[in-house]
């Protein structure tokens, strides 16, 4: 396994660290997001170098930039937990579950205003049929009682 100079080894960790910052800025390449395989991409530097390596004998060895990858994990976290997102794509996620929360709200009041106006709708048509059977009742009542005279029914308004 071939060695890097130390020379390459600051030109890559300054490549890491000019990288890290753009990405946590919310710079991101088309299709990129902010994490350690597009930092790794971005710096140009193996993913593999941010994780730590197994010797022969079966322990393991911090990664050459495995610092630079904690470092901007917990830079990364630090600005999450303060509100600020550097990924917009994590952005929109956020939006689009506010979104989703506010609609089905919205669907929620829609469905219980839906369900009260069918009960009165119920309710409506049960009084209106109860009226006309009443009214039918009387109006045959009123055919039925001898001695009384029935009125014409008025077509529509006052006549002149």
């Amino acid at each position: 396994m071939p060695r890097i100079t130390e020379d390459t080894r600051n030109r890559n960790e300054a490549s890491v660290r000019a990288a890290m910052d753009r990405l946590l800025t919310g710079d991101l390449p088309p299709g990129g997001k902010c994490d350690i395989k597009t930092l790794a991409d971005q710096a140009g530097v193996s993913r593999t170098a941010f994780y730590p390596k197994k010797n022969r004998d079966g322990t393991t060895r911090p990664g050459p930039y495995q610092h630079l990858g904690e470092e901007f994990e917990r830079r990364l976290r630090t600005l999450q937990e303060g509100g600020q997102i550097t990924d917009p794509r994590a952005a929109q996620i956020q939006r689009l579950k506010a979104q989703v929360t506010e609609l089905q709200d919205r669907v929620a009041k829609r469905d219980e205003a839906l369900a009260e106006l069918t009960e009165f709708r119920t309710h409506a048509i049960s009084r209106i049929a109860a009226q006309h059977g009443e009214i039918e009742r009387l109006r045959s009542q009123i055919a039925g009682a001898h001695g009384l005279r029935r009125l014409p029914e008025s077509g529509g308004g006052p006549t002149a």
